[in-house]
């Protein structure tokens, strides 16, 4: 029998940029709070909130001082109570990020360990000396650009971070911090939360031995990642993890593994993993090289994003559960990063909606994902805000990429572009602030917000509404089989979902061109489409259908028989 987060529509917010109750121009829970009956009507399950705790914001909130409390720029622990309670009545959960690969640099560990050598907290974080010649200790280069090591002078060393130099990386290897940790995380499985995303988690191990890599631009550094991802040892910390948290709760926990392969994934989910789901990065990760340079980027086809999400379906057939998505606070826009520049966006987004809610899995909608929100293309480097974006930009331009090259990279992979606010309605701001947002709203507003899609029963709001009571009422969806069809199409991503000899078909057109379907789909029922009249077997541009087909099974068979 399934789990209630397997059926379940889990929502990301993005408080920041959710709602503003308070006219700061920030968003905040009690933003949320009045947003609850909205994501009912959505279908939603379950709401996974990106960081509120007391952060300095070098990374918007994934850097954080304090593990179990609440940043006051989102608002008061009654504040989150009251979310608590109220998403409660609506049969929603509410879902807490974790982010123990490192702390604030302000955090009160933090604090203590860079004090001395011989503090009680001396190594909950991983320090070593220079290099003879006085140089850092290692060539690695942290994943927002620059070296992965800072020097502390009241220690005399360096400490490493894979992040910000703000986010000093924590050592797992010492018992008490990972108690510390487990401490942290119960401390909200008490208030009530329904589960965990936990952040970069494939960082926690480190190597046994801290040695230079070899360079992967002309700076002479390597990114981090390559060199300490997935470390073998790191699923012992992740067993402790489970066993001191998550086993005895109705809960789900889902990791953030980039590294983690298909064919790794039976050791990370299911009966013997270590998370109910993990959040796997080939298809969305398609257009990076292996460092994830954005001046690189790499050439990728429709037939590779089939062959990444179909190679994660089968890893998690039989042993496991994958969470589907096409967004979320780290990404761009799902509209432009799957699609052929000049793609009729609202179109796009139903094309995508399609295929999220008839994978198997859990589907992870990101806010302003419903609408069909889409990439913005700031001219001046200075109006971003993420850090990443910023180190992105330096790293092109030490490249040899001029500032206008630079910048095309930073349009199509910013993280800002899904961070700029939600999108509710025509007045100014769009309806997310009364005062001046911390990050301007995408100029299309006007047309792509939820008021004016909930009037509208042809808008991307009312397809993804469509589709999440589909799947509702749809048990093939939630626990049929799956299996990939016209797997050498190049326009066309098919795929079936079976169970008791009904057999749902979904058929999606990437691409800006017609697509044949094969002649046995004639025989199929069409039950939904992007396009209010279509039929045949000619699918328009960026089309999407749902089929159904009856299957005479053996069993069905036999019992006509006697």
């Amino acid at each position: 029998m399934l789990k209630w987060w397997q059926k379940a529509i889990v929502y990301q917010v993005y408080p920041k940029s959710f709602q503003d109750t308070t006219g700061t121009g920030t968003g905040d829970i009690k933003g949320i709070t009045s947003r609850l009956d909205y994501l009912k009507a959505l279908g939603v399950g379950a709401v996974w909130l990106c960081p509120v705790y007391p952060s300095s914001n070098v990374d918007n909130g994934y850097d954080i001082s304090d593990y179990t409390g609440i940043n006051p720029a989102f608002g008061t622990m009654k504040d989150f109570d009251e979310l608590i309670a109220e998403a409660d009545k609506r049969g929603i959960k509410i879902v807490m990020d974790l982010v123990f690969n490192h702390t604030s640099d302000r955090h009160e560990w933090f604090l203590q360990s860079k004090q001395d050598r011989t503090n009680p907290k001396a190594d909950w974080y991983i320090w070593r000396d220079a290099k003879p010649d006085g140089s850092v200790p290692t060539n690695w280069r942290g994943i927002f650009g620059g070296s992965a090591w800072e020097w502390c002078r009241e220690r005399g060393q360096y400490y490493l971070h894979t992040f910000a130099k703000e986010q000093p990386d924590l050592n797992w290897e010492n018992p008490d911090v990972r108690r510390a940790l487990y401490d942290a995380a119960n401390f909200w499985l008490d208030k009530g939360v329904g589960g965990f995303r936990i952040d970069a988690i494939t960082y926690i191990k480190k190597p046994s031995e801290f040695l230079d890599g070899k360079p992967d631009g002309k700076e002479g550094t390597i990114n981090i990642h390559l060199m300490t991802a997935n470390t073998p040892g790191i699923l012992d910390f992740l067993r402790e993890f489970r066993r001191e948290v998550f086993d005895g709760h109705d809960i789900f926990t889902v990791g953030e593994a980039n590294g983690v392969s298909a064919d790794e994934l039976p050791d990370w989910v299911g009966a013997n993993g270590v998370f109910n789901m993990l959040f796997e990065f080939s298809h969305v990760d398609l257009p990076l090289n292996e460092s994830e340079i954005w001046c690189y980027p790499v050439k990728w086809t429709l037939r590779d994003l089939k062959h990444a999400l179909s190679s994660s379906q089968h890893a998690t057939a039989r042993n496991g559960w994958c969470p589907v998505f096409f967004e979320n606070h780290d990404q761009p826009r799902s509209v432009n990063h799957f699609f052929p520049e000049g793609a009729d966006t609202q179109k796009a987004a139903k094309v995508l909606a399609a295929v999220l809610l008839t994978l198997r899995g859990t589907p992870f909608i990101y806010q302003g994902q419903e609408l069909g929100m889409s990439n913005v293309s700031w001219p001046d480097i200075n109006t971003y805000d993420d850090i990443s974006t910023k180190g992105q930009y330096a790293f092109a331009l030490n490249e040899g990429f001029s500032p206008e090259e630079a910048m095309k990279f930073v349009h199509y992979f910013s993280r800002d572009n899904a961070r700029t606010p939600m999108q509710w309605d025509n007045s100014p701001n769009a309806g997310f602030s009364t005062a001046r947002s911390w990050l301007p709203v995408n100029e299309n507003y006007i047309t792509v917000n939820a008021r004016t899609e909930e009037q509208n029963p042809d808008s991307v709001l009312s397809w993804y509404r469509r589709l999440a009571e589909f799947r509702r009422n749809h048990e093939e969806l939630t626990a049929g089989d799956y299996r990939e069809i016209m797997t050498d199409s190049e326009e066309v991503f098919a795929f079936e979902r079976m169970l008791d000899g009904r057999r749902i078909i979904t058929a999606a057109n990437f691409s800006l061109e017609s697509a044949m379907l094969p002649e046995e789909f004639a025989e199929y029922d069409l039950l939904l489409s992007s396009e209010s009249d279509a039929e045949g077997l000619v699918m328009r541009p960026l089309e999407a259908r749902i089929m159904l087909q009856y299957i005479k099974t053996i069993s069905s068979i036999k019992e006509s028989l006697s």
